[in-house]
């Protein structure tokens, strides 16, 4: 059976620094010291039964300790990952500022082994960055994501 993951990419238009997309940087031990292909865009796993828009925005909402924006959303499609999760995405254009960001947590034993059970959250930073800047920092995998947004955003000139 297939992953199925939800999220949202916001973005926005700077006279200075051209286009913005808004991501974070995933929570965790395995990501604490990493920056380059460490961030992601705001996402989560989904039902089958359950509205892919929904998800996507619930997620946000659990990840960033705030309501996504309320804006007009696109689906901008569906991406296969290299795990072979596929993230169904929406796109939407807003200047979002929230006063900070809170994330939802989860348990991990850490170090691997020692028995020690400790919480962490989902993710620990998220900013805007132009799409040049998040070429170097979005996992691999999602880099097609942000590829089809410039296409997108290019043809509505």
């Amino acid at each position: 059976m297939t992953i199925q993951s939800a999220g949202i990419l916001l973005y926005r238009r700077s006279d200075g620094d051209g286009l913005q997309v808004w991501i974070a940087h995933m929570g965790g031990p395995f990501w604490a010291r990493k920056d380059a292909a460490a961030w992601s865009i705001p996402k989560g796993e989904f039902t089958a039964e359950e509205d892919p828009l929904a998800a996507a925005r619930r997620e946000f909402a659990e990840e960033m300790g705030v309501p996504a924006p309320p804006v007009d959303y696109a689906l901008l499609g569906s991406f296969r990952q290299p795990s072979r999760k596929i993230i169904t995405v929406f796109a939407a254009e807003s200047d979002f500022q929230p006063d900070r960001i809170e994330s939802n947590t989860f348990e991990l034993e850490w170090p691997k082994g020692s028995g020690i059970v400790r919480h962490y959250p989902e993710i620990d930073a998220a900013q805007w960055f132009t799409a040049s800047e998040a070429r170097g920092k979005l996992v691999r995998g999602q880099l097609p994501i942000l590829d089809s947004l410039t296409q997108l955003l290019a043809g509505s000139g």
